[in-house]
Order: structure tokens, then C-alpha cells, then sequence
């Protein structure tokens, strides 16, 4: 009976058997990938008029397949204050998972809150947290709080606390 050699490579042992070649169709190419989650936060809308009462939203935009969640699509508009309750009560009912900070508010610069460069990089800054937060497994398939504040009309951080 010939033993295997333990030195022979793994480049020969592969180039003596031969390769079954499957083509890929086109759905497996182009079509819709197994579970998919795509949040963006996108069009920050200022409302009020004066410093005192005005505030800026962001809408969220989900696309996804993942049972877990109820609409495919979804749009929704929130404050930062709303992502700072999210926050709050993410960390309230998961106690396994690390959540990001948010982006800082800022207390110094109070009167360029409004100002578009801030506004812009508020966006990108709630639009990183919240996909670092729908991207974590554990929170994808069992936080009741991601999907609702993700895809609801209303949030409610009563409801999870």
C-alpha cells in the first residue's frame, strides 16, 4: 500500500484532480443576495424659525430580505434626539453588544447647528452608527427596538424600556 508523501505540495495534489466547473446563472451573478440590510440616512430637513425651536431631521432608508423585518422597504424620519433614545435603549436591551457612540452634539458650536457643512457631517456620522448597529447579527435578528425605529412612522422609546 503506498503512503502519502507529507512533503508533496497541495499545488499537486489539487493539479492531479480534475475541476468541476460550474457556470454561474445570471440571478446567482446579479440577482438578490441571500439576506441583505441597507440603511441610509439621507435629505436632513431643518424645521422651525427661530434657534430656540428649531431642529433637523434625517430620513432613514431600509432595503432588506431578512425575515426578521416586516417591510422590504421602508422610510421614516428622525431627530437626534431620536437616534439618542435608539442609543439608550439599544444599550438597555442588549447587554452583549458594544454600541457606537453617535456623532457628538455640539454644545460649543450651539449656533452652528444649523449650518449645512454641520448638518452634512451629522448625516454621515448617524448614517455610519446606524449601520454599524443594523450590521451586528445579534441586533439584525433580535432587537424588536432596530426594526421599529428603522421602519415604523413613529418611535416610541417607551415601548422597549
Amino acid at each position: 500500500m503506498p503512503t502519502a508523501n507529507p512533503f508533496q505540495s497541495f499545488s499537486s495534489v489539487v493539479r492531479d484532480k480534475p475541476i468541476k466547473e460550474h457556470k454561474q446563472t445570471f440571478d446567482e451573478l446579479y440577482g438578490e443576495p441571500e439576506n441583505f440590510l441597507e440603511v441610509e440616512v439621507i435629505n436632513p430637513i431643518t424645521h422651525g424659525n427661530s434657534s430656540s425651536s428649531m431642529y433637523t431631521d434625517y430620513e432613514i432608508i431600509c432595503r432588506t430580505n431578512i425575515p426578521a423585518f416586516r417591510k422590504r422597504v421602508s422610510r421614516v424620519r428622525r431627530r437626534y434626539s431620536d437616534f439618542d433614545s435608539f442609543r439608550k435603549v439599544l444599550e438597555f436591551e442588549s447587554t452583549r453588544v458594544v454600541i457606537p457612540k453617535l456623532p457628538d452634539k455640539s454644545i460649543l458650536n450651539y449656533s452652528n447647528r444649523f449650518n449645512d457643512d454641520y448638518i452634512e457631517e451629522r448625516r454621515k456620522g448617524l448614517e455610519k452608527f446606524l449601520n454599524v448597529v443594523a450590521g451586528h447579527p445579534l441586533l439584525q435578528t433580535g432587537s424588536k427596538a432596530l426594526i421599529s425605529f428603522i421602519q415604523d412612522d413613529r418611535w416610541d422609546k417607551h415601548k422597549f424600556m
